[in-house]
């Protein structure tokens, strides 16, 4: 089987998991992933974070969000035909539905200085104990990670920590991952 028929596979695999999986343990797992992540000393230092607005299958940021925002400059992804912009959170009211998602995404000023970015956290469909991940298969991450160099976070319920993802030369690998049960590799690595 080739790479893509792989990756397809795994997506749809866990997209039928997700199906299955319960509202309310969603929600509980995102609350012990970001528990995790606030005390992480790479969270401690960051001044600059990029977060991304949940979907409803996605490990749910939105408290999160709105817990921090007033501290730290939080970064939210727009996607713009092929690409990801980044603009800040600046509270509820400056968000509005994004052109291909429905998502709600930041209105205001494109965020261009990414060496200012000290963390960034990242979904995905799958990440495995390697610190590989998959994601929806429009890359809209990958390219957007290869031109950072602030430490990557993926973050993700315990079923989409899997053995192996299957990996290609443009996937650019995390620096941890997150699941309810912690981070993937000890922090102080």
């Amino acid at each position: 089987m080739d790479l893509k028929e792989e990756k397809k596979n795994l997506r749809k695999q866990i997209r039928q998991i997700k199906k299955t999986f319960p509202q309310q343990e969603k929600l509980s797992q995102s609350r012990q992933i970001f528990s995790f992540v606030e005390k992480s000393k790479h969270f401690a230092s960051a001044k600059v974070v990029l977060l991304y607005w949940s979907m409803e299958d996605e490990v749910s940021t939105h408290d999160f969000i709105l817990k921090w925002y007033k501290d730290k400059t939080i970064l939210l992804p727009c996607v713009v035909g092929e690409s990801l912009v980044l603009r800040r959170f600046e509270g509820l009211e400056s968000m509005k539905e994004g052109e291909q998602f429905g998502i709600l995404e930041p209105v205001g000023e494109i965020f261009e200085d990414y060496k200012l970015i000290d963390l960034m956290i990242i979904p995905g469909v799958a990440f495995d104990t390697s610190l590989h991940r998959m994601g929806r298969g429009r890359g809209f991450y990958d390219r957007l990670l290869s031109v950072a160099e602030a430490d990557k976070i993926g973050i993700c319920f315990d079923f989409q920590l899997v053995e192996r993802v299957p990996v290609e030369e443009f996937d650019v690998p995390m620096n941890n991952v997150v699941s309810p049960k912690g981070f993937v590799k000890d922090e102080q690595e």
